[in-house]
């Protein structure tokens, strides 16, 4: 059931990795052929969280150039160094010792960078990582932290129990949160949800369950307009419990979500008739989530009017929202490139700055929000271009 359609040229796995994707596809399909169609986030979750045989759980790289998709602490230090200087800000609010838990570290890019460039590093740098192959990863990247940084580092496989001070970072997280798909037919919303079809997975509709019935329902009323006949999109119906969950130990301090996506008014346009579900394979992005399951990448883009009032309901104040533009532009960080030692240095800064800045590169496509508890000045980083207004 994990043979691609011929309609995709994309190329095939090796063998060994071609089994991992036909015992996940086989595994799915058991339970459809017992259970009757799933809803696609149960799919969805299996596709990157099913242990062993997950893309985010089967030890394959899945990052970098050698990867399947580049975020952005790939791209070199200069993210990082925006992060870092937010983080700072933040720290000198709050009284030593103090925590930083990012949630997702990815390759690990991303904590060791950040971690370099702290002028006042945490007296802990927590990883919530449940994967035991990607926390295998992240270790060999902070492998070259001098002691005094590395011994800071700790892994959990759970949000911690016990309350902490300090700051909450998600970079490129809410988007692999699986989410539920809908469709709107002649005499309302449907569900899309998988069924098998020969020998492969695919699409099928059913009555909403209950809870997306509501979720569209509210959905509906918060637009304030019907989505025409034949619209296609997602919705996240677990972005309350899990931002409730991960920002509950947090009990002073600030909350950092980066991802791609849109406020609600602009995810759910008219226009946008096939919703934001995009997959990624070997660098190439397609539409067809069960291709190659997992050994392909799904994701979803992030609503984020849903990510402020999901945060709000969990007793954190909004703090800001913003483009990673006009982060990165508040955080300075353009000043490093005329701060470069050398010509080549100072070309492979503008170089790294583009591809974080530009509209048509991750510019405009990635936002950030911010929610902060105990806390009540500004964060300088979504200061000066607020938009809080487009939720």
């Amino acid at each position: 059931m994990s043979r691609r359609p011929s309609a995709l040229d994309l190329p095939a796995p090796p063998p060994e990795l071609a089994a991992i994707s036909q015992r996940l596809g086989e595994r799915i399909g058991t339970i459809i052929e017992r259970d009757g169609p799933l809803p696609f986030e149960r799919y969805m979750a299996m596709a990157l969280y099913e242990p062993g045989l997950g893309y985010y759980m089967n030890g394959l790289h899945k990052f970098g150039s050698a990867g399947d998709f580049v975020t952005a602490p790939e791209q070199g230090r200069l993210f990082a160094i925006a992060v870092a200087r937010q983080v700072d800000e933040v720290a000198a609010r709050l009284a030593d010792p103090w925590t930083v838990l990012e949630l997702g570290a990815g390759s690990g890019a991303l904590a060791r960078d950040l971690l370099s460039a702290l002028q006042n590093p945490p007296a802990r740098y927590r990883i919530l990582e449940p994967s035991a192959a990607l926390r295998e990863v992240q270790r060999a990247t902070l492998a070259d932290l001098p002691a005094g940084l590395g011994d800071r580092v700790e892994w959990i496989a759970a949000p911690p129990s016990e309350p902490f001070d300090g700051l909450i970072l998600a970079n490129e997280v809410m988007d692999a949160l699986p989410v539920a798909r809908f469709e709107i037919g002649p005499d309302g919303p449907m569900e899309r949800c998988v069924a098998v079809r020969g020998d492969r997975l695919g699409w099928t509709v059913t009555a909403p369950r209950k809870r997306l019935g509501e979720a569209l329902s509210t959905l509906r009323e918060r637009l304030g307009y019907r989505l025409p006949e034949g619209y296609v999109s997602e919705v996240c119906l677990d972005l309350g419990g899990w931002l409730d969950t991960v920002s509950r130990p947090l009990r002073r301090g600030a909350l950092l979500l980066v991802d791609y996506g849109y406020p609600r008014a602009e995810y759910y346009l008219p226009e946008r008739s096939a919703g934001t579900l995009v997959c990624h394979y070997r660098h190439r992005a397609h539409f067809d989530p069960f291709v190659w399951p997992g050994l392909t990448d799904l994701s979803a883009f992030v609503d984020f009017s849903a990510c402020a009032e999901a945060g709000t309901a969990s007793g954190l104040e909004l703090a800001g929202f913003t483009t990673q533009a006009d982060f990165l532009l508040g955080m300075r960080i353009h000043e490093l490139i005329d701060e470069a030692d050398d010509e080549a240095s100072r070309m492979r800064l503008a170089g790294e700055f583009k591809r974080l800045v530009m509209p048509g590169e991750m510019g405009e496509k990635f936002k950030v929000m911010a929610f902060t508890r105990g806390l009540t000045e500004p964060l300088v980083g979504l200061a000066e271009s607020d938009r809080r207004q487009a939720l």
